[in-house]
């Protein structure tokens, strides 16, 4: 996961332990104080989202502690696209240029630009260099690209 990554994950348990978790078991407490506890929507609607957000505390947890950040600017920045570089793409069927970072699944997010190093695009791309031509095969067909350049930032 590149460090960026690990920041998100960092900040979303934060708000989970510090706000979420806080406002979910007052929601608990009002509901219960509503009465009979079978028929009251509100009170397994939080048992539900208390239920989730621990989940996902368990979950972020699990992955902070086993996890291996790559800082992409301490790589060896010999111009070979590797996990956690930002990549210039032309897409040489139409002359199209893209930006995609290779980044882990965690990460991944189409509209920001950041592929995960598992897809078509980055398996493609990965040990190759700027001037490289590298082929994707895509569902729609092979795609071809020039690799335009290769920032570690």
């Amino acid at each position: 996961m590149t460090v960026a990554g690990v920041k998100a994950l960092e900040i979303e348990l934060s708000h989970l332990k510090d706000v979420e978790r806080p406002r979910i078991v007052n929601d608990i407490a009002t509901a219960r104080e509503h009465g009979d506890l079978k028929e009251n929507a509100e009170y397994h609607a939080a048992k539900e989202e208390q239920a989730f957000a621990e989940g996902r505390i368990q979950e972020i947890g699990s992955k902070l502690s086993r996890m291996q950040v790559i800082d992409v600017t301490q790589l060896n920045q010999d111009g070979r696209c590797v996990f956690g570089t930002t990549i210039g793409l032309m897409n040489l069927a139409d002359d199209s240029e893209t930006t995609y970072q290779i980044v882990g699944e965690d990460e991944a997010d189409i509209a920001l630009g950041k592929i995960s190093c598992h897809s078509p695009i980055a398996k493609a791309l990965l040990g190759n260099e700027e001037g490289d031509e590298v082929t994707v095969k895509a569902p729609k067909g092979d795609i071809i690209y020039e690799i335009l350049e290769v920032q570690y930032i």
